[in-house]
C-alpha cells in the first residue's frame, strides 16, 4: 500500500470543517477591508525566490524544492506566498491603481523537518498591500490580522513588533554586528558563521538556544535607527494604540526573509508564531518593477488550527439539516424528489443511496450528525403530510408536501 509522503497530511472529512471555518473567516475579514483574492501557480522560476527571499535564508539554502523541467528550466515549488504575488502584480500591471490590496489562500512547500503544525506541504492565508510608505499601511494590515484572529476565536494572542530600519540604518548596524560576531565566532553554530558573512542580521533569527543567549549581548538595531525610521516606527505604534491592538516591542525580532524593511511583526500563541510579516519596500524593484512600498503577512493554517484546538476554540461544523428516510424500497424515488425540493430551497439534505433498512438509515443520519430526519412511507405519500423528527430531543413536527420548504425552514430555524 502506498502511504502519504513524509511531511504531508491528508485533510479528512472529519477535520475539513475547521479549514472551512478558517477560510471563511479569512474571506469575510478580507471583504470588510476591501481586499481581493489572487491565486498564483504552485511552481515558479526558481530565480524568483532566489532573488526575493535571499541566499542567506534557510528556505533557499536548505528547504526549497528545486527541479528542472523538460525544457531544462530551473523551477521551484512555491516556498512562501509573497514573491509569487509580487511577480503577478508586476506582470499584470495591477499597481496602475493604488493602493492594491490582495489576499491568497494556498499551499507552500519546504523540505524541512516536520514539526507540530508545520509540514513539508502546508497552507497559508496571506495578504499583501501595495502602494504606501505611510505608517497607516502597517496599521491597516495589522488591524485586518487582529480582526481575522478574533473571528477565529483568539482574543489574547501577543503581537511582537520591531523595526529593522532601512538600508542606511542596517549598513551601520551590520558593521557593528559583524565586529561582535567576529569576537564570538568560535561559540556560534555553523549556520550563524555563514550568515555572519552573507547577512549578519539573519543571525538574530537563529533558533539555537546557545546562540540566542549569546545574542542578548549583541548590538541593538534600535541604537542605529535613523530619524525617519524612528518616526515611522513611533507612528505605527501610535496607530496600533488608536485601534486597540495590544503589542510589545522585541528588539531581537527580525523574521526569516531578506526582503523585509522597517516594520516586522508576529502574532504569537505563547512562543509559537501563528501569523507574521512586515514591510518590504524594495522587493518590487528587485523583481524588475517600479519602486512600490508594500506590507504583508502570512498565516500558517495548520499551525493556527492546532493553536485554536489547544485553546479549546470550537469551529462551526455546519451540521447538515435533513435526512429523508424511506420506509421501503419503493419510497426511495419519492425521497429523492423531496430531497431535490429541499435542496432547491437551499436546505442541506440527503437520502439513502445504499439500500439500507429504515433502522440503518436512522443510524447513518445520527452518525452524520443530521439535525432532522423526515420519514417517507405509504401513509405520508397518500396524505402529503410528513413527520420531521429532531435528532437532538426526539420531538416530531408535521410538514406538508405543498409547503415543504417553508414548513421545514420554520422548524430548523428554531
Amino acid at each position: 500500500m502506498i502511504n502519504v509522503p513524509k511531511g504531508t497530511k491528508d485533510m479528512l472529512p472529519s477535520e475539513s470543517y475547521k479549514w472551512r471555518a478558517v477560510e471563511n473567516a479569512a474571506k469575510k475579514i478580507a471583504a470588510l477591508y476591501n481586499v481581493k483574492q489572487i491565486r498564483t501557480p504552485v511552481f515558479e522560476h526558481a530565480e524568483l525566490f532566489l532573488r526575493s527571499i535571499g541566499d542567506s535564508t534557510d528556505i533557499v539554502n536548505k528547504e526549497m524544492y528545486i527541479f528542472e523541467d523538460k525544457g531544462g528550466r530551473k523551477m521551484a515549488l512555491r516556498p512562501e506566498g509573497t514573491a509569487g504575488v509580487v511577480r503577478s502584480v508586476l506582470e499584470n500591471n495591477l499597481c496602475e491603481t493604488l493602493p492594491q490590496k490582495v489576499f491568497y489562500i494556498e499551499g507552500v512547500y519546504r523540505y524541512e523537518q516536520p514539526q507540530a503544525g508545520r509540514y513539508r506541504e502546508h497552507h497559508q492565508f496571506g495578504t499583501e498591500f501595495f502602494g504606501s510608505e505611510l505608517p497607516c499601511f502597517e496599521v491597516e494590515l495589522l488591524g485586518l490580522a487582529r480582526d481575522f484572529l478574533r473571528e477565529i476565536g483568539f482574543n489574547d494572542l501577543r503581537l511582537r513588533i520591531n523595526t529593522i530600519g532601512c538600508d542606511k540604518c542596517r549598513a551601520e548596524f551590520n558593521r557593528a554586528l559583524r565586529e561582535f560576531l567576529a569576537n564570538v565566532k568560535d561559540k556560534i553554530c555553523d549556520d550563524c558563521k555563514r550568515r555572519a558573512e552573507v547577512n549578519p542580521l539573519r543571525t538574530l533569527d537563529c533558533k539555537v538556544r546557545s546562540c540566542r543567549e549569546i545574542y542578548t549581548n549583541a548590538p541593538k538595531l534600535s541604537d542605529y535607527l535613523c530619524d525617519d525610521c524612528k518616526a515611522h516606527h513611533a507612528e505605527v505604534l501610535s496607530g496600533l494604540d488608536r485601534i486597540g491592538v495590544k503589542y510589545f516591542e522585541d528588539s531581537n525580532l527580525v523574521r526569516g526573509l531578506d526582503y523585509y524593511t522597517r516594520t516586522v511583526f508576529e502574532f504569537c500563541d505563547g512562543d509559537l508564531a501563528v501569523l507574521g510579516g512586515g514591510r518590504y519596500d524594495n522587493l518590487c524593484e528587485e523583481l524588475g518593477g517600479k519602486h512600490t512600498p508594500c506590507v504583508g503577512f502570512g498565516c500558517g493554517i495548520e499551525r493556527l488550527i492546532a493553536a485554536a484546538v489547544s485553546r479549546g476554540i470550537e469551529f462551526d461544523r455546519n451540521v447538515p439539516s435533513v435526512f429523508v428516510a424511506s420506509q421501503y424500497d419503493g419510497a426511495r424515488n419519492d425521497a429523492h424528489r423531496i430531497v431535490q425540493t429541499l435542496r432547491d430551497g437551499g436546505i442541506s439534505s440527503e437520502y439513502d443511496l445504499m439500500g439500507k433498512s429504515l433502522k440503518a438509515q436512522f443510524k447513518y443520519a445520527d452518525r452524520q450528525n443530521f439535525k432532522y430526519v423526515l420519514t417517507v412511507g405509504e401513509n405520508e405519500l397518500q396524505t402529503g403530510v410528513y413527520n420531521l423528527k429532531c435528532m437532538a430531543d426526539g420531538k416530531t413536527y408535521e410538514v406538508h408536501r405543498d409547503s415543504l420548504v417553508g414548513d421545514v425552514s420554520v422548524v430548523i430555524s428554531g
